[in-house]
């Protein structure tokens, strides 16, 4: 059984920083990208970033290009989305995802995390 589970969410004054963890377990965690999506109350998912399985090839939305990082420890079966200049809009629940390819898009993503909210306030 595949599971994904985020850590690291939580409180953070605008202009702070977060950083996210996805422990995978059930896959081998080295053969498939990897990515992060959020969700606001009564929006759609918004892809957020991906990354490859070999970690040399990442993509980002628009809106975070610049401030937030992805990375993976293929060893350690983690992904993480580090997030700086953090601004009261990225204030929603972050999901880790996993899929044969990145994609932008949520219905693309067969294996989800549960979610951790990250708050960011003014």
């Amino acid at each position: 059984q595949v599971q994904l589970v985020e850590s690291g969410g939580g409180l953070v004054q605008a202009g702070g920083s977060l950083r996210l963890s996805c422990l995978v377990s059930g896959r081998h965690f080295g053969s498939f990208p990897m990515g992060w999506f959020r969700q606001t109350p009564g929006k759609e998912q918004e892809f957020v970033a991906c990354i490859s399985r070999r970690g040399d090839s990442t993509s980002y939305a628009d809106s975070v290009k610049g401030r937030f990082t992805v990375s993976r420890d293929n060893a350690k079966s983690t992904s993480y989305l580090q997030m700086n200049s953090l601004k009261t809009e990225d204030t929603a629940v972050y999901y880790c995802v996993s899929n044969r390819a990145c994609s932008t898009r949520a219905g693309d993503y067969e294996y989800w995390g549960q979610g951790t909210q990250v708050t960011v306030s003014s």
